[in-house]
């Protein structure tokens, strides 16, 4: 039968590809860097092509592994000399616990089967957790489900619904009840990553509604044993 899904669609981000793009620039990467201490260990979940680790590494003298579910985002890491592990970062990990003292999780929360695993796990080995996400309360979300009766265009950021990975939308109130479920978690700070003076006074008065990506410093509030 011969219909236009008789191709695979290019626009497709359920299995990335990392062929033809082996670094990024990414806005929350800035804010982010600020949150790790020089010289600290690292663990970047769903680390893509690697681009965070490496900037890590080089700025921040970091001592920095992966792991990513992509066969060419693992290889493009191996090239630029990472550690990083091909596999799930949704179920139990190959790390012994308090290996790290920051696992970081960047916009690829909404991305597994089991979110509740991926941040038990990352309680279990780091000390600090940090994890960035779209929120789906975001106003441009909520006018265009209220004005198109349709997935938000803002939220899958130029996917289509049925060629996304993305398959646990969440809020950031969704986020926060889960971090209390989870529990042994304290929040430590919100950041954004807005420039705009006016903007940020909005996001203030109600993150849920006004933050498209937030990102959250989490710590283990109970120090496992080794």
């Amino acid at each position: 039968m011969n219909t236009q899904f008789d191709t695979p669609n290019i626009n497709d981000n359920r299995n990335y590809n990392y062929t033809d793009f082996s670094t990024i620039e990414r806005l929350e990467y800035s804010t982010i860097m600020k949150m790790i201490e020089k010289k600290s260990t690292v663990i970047d979940l769903g680390c893509g092509n690697g681009s965070l680790l490496e900037k890590l590494i080089r700025e921040k003298e970091v001592i920095g592994c992966g792991m990513e579910s992509s066969k060419t985002g693992v290889e493009t890491c191996k090239e630029k000399g990472l550690h990083v592990a091909e596999g799930r970062i949704d179920e139990p990990l190959p790390f012994s616990d308090n290996s790290f003292d920051y696992a970081i999780c960047n916009v690829t929360i909404q991305m597994v089967m089991y979110p509740e695993v991926l941040i038990q796990e990352m309680k279990r080995i780091a000390q600090y957790q940090i994890i960035s996400f779209p929120n789906f309360a975001f106003y441009r979300n909520r006018l265009d489900m209220l004005m198109y009766g349709r997935m938000p265009k803002s939220l899958l950021f130029g996917y289509q619904w049925y060629s996304t990975g993305h398959i646990h939308q969440l809020s950031i109130k969704d986020f926060l009840q889960l971090i209390e479920v989870i529990g042994e978690l304290q929040i430590i700070q919100r950041y954004h990553c807005q420039n705009n003076s006016i903007k940020k006074m909005f996001e203030k008065i109600n993150p849920n509604l006004f933050q498209m990506i937030p990102i959250y410093l989490l710590k283990k509030t109970k120090c496992l044993k080794n």
